[in-house]
């Protein structure tokens, strides 16, 4: 029986595993707490690191637990297993999620898998540095797959629209890529199913947008009023907010549609964002009525 391990049973990990639990695989997650273990059917899952975590019998691993500044927390408890386990042939696919980050600042230039990787935040050296350590596992059938800024149900802008907590932030030039989960899902499925050890994948959709039209276009779908736009420099984000904007590159996505045959379900966020609507059973938002007191 194929059996997928992900570690950090998280968002993109909860698109994919539905099509693999219709093909009849087996599928283990793990979560870091008793408290985070939201109960999937036909998953199962185990709170780790704190339970012995056995790669006995596993025949692919999905990695989305994100690095520190002490490296990946994955590799601290699980190398040697790793090792061993690609010496004895028994794993066919390993997935380990990464970021655009690792391409740093390229002023809206366009970059691709045989870019440079130049990390210019903490975050993106971070994940370069774990990149490396993963891919210095020799005999790993290692699959990167570097992801731009990932949205779908649950995790779009209409609540903070809703909220009125949504700020259209504008830098001049300022571009950002993403990409709809069930996309990633897809493109790991594609993978999973045509495995190409080493290779290395930017998970985009074909659209790099400014920050404020997709919070715009956004307001549209609610039949909101459009946002203000807030100067990124009167905006007193967060340095960790902050630290996005510093970034301003538009990200290429051919590989997977050559190499995987990837067809993307939603190509823009426009598609992508009328289906998270639709997706959330959103109406049309329509403020309160103001009353006399009468």
């Amino acid at each position: 029986m194929k059996t997928l391990l992900c570690l950090g049973f998280g968002y993109t990990a909860r698109a994919l595993v539905p099509r693999l639990l219709q093909a009849g695989w087996r599928v283990i997650g793990t979560t870091r707490s008793a408290e985070d273990a939201v109960p999937v059917p036909g998953v199962d899952l185990i709170t780790w690191p704190g339970a012995p975590l056995s790669l006995d019998g596993v025949t692919h691993i999905l990695s989305s637990v994100g690095p520190t500044e002490a490296g990946d927390p994955v590799l601290a408890e699980l190398a040697d297993a790793l090792a061993a386990a690609a010496r004895g042939d028994t794993l066919e696919w390993v997935g380990y999620l990464s970021t655009t980050a690792v391409y740093g600042d390229h002023d809206g230039a366009w970059v691709d898998e045989d870019t440079a990787v130049t990390p210019s935040s903490q975050r993106g050296r971070w994940r370069a540095a774990a990149e490396a350590d993963w891919q210095a596992i020799a005999d790993l059938p290692l699959h990167i797959f570097r992801l731009a800024g990932i949205y779908g149900p649950g995790r779009g802008p209409f609540a903070k629209l809703m909220a009125g907590k949504a700020r259209r932030i504008v830098k001049p030039g300022q571009v950002f890529s993403r990409i709809h989960v069930d996309d990633i899902a897809q493109a790991l499925a594609a993978s999973i199913a045509q495995p190409d050890p080493g290779a290395i994948y930017n998970l985009c959709d074909d659209d790099p947008a400014p920050p404020q039209d997709v919070l715009g276009f956004a307001a549209e779908l609610l039949g909101l009023p459009i946002p203000a736009e807030v100067p990124f420099d009167e905006a007193g984000m967060t340095p960790m907010a902050r630290s996005f904007y510093g970034e301003n590159k538009r990200v290429a996505n051919q590989r997977i549609k050559d190499e995987l045959g990837v067809e993307l379900l939603y190509p823009t966020y426009r598609q992508g964002l009328r289906a998270v609507r639709a997706a959330e059973d959103l109406e049309t938002f329509v403020p309160p009525q103001e009353t006399t007191g009468v």
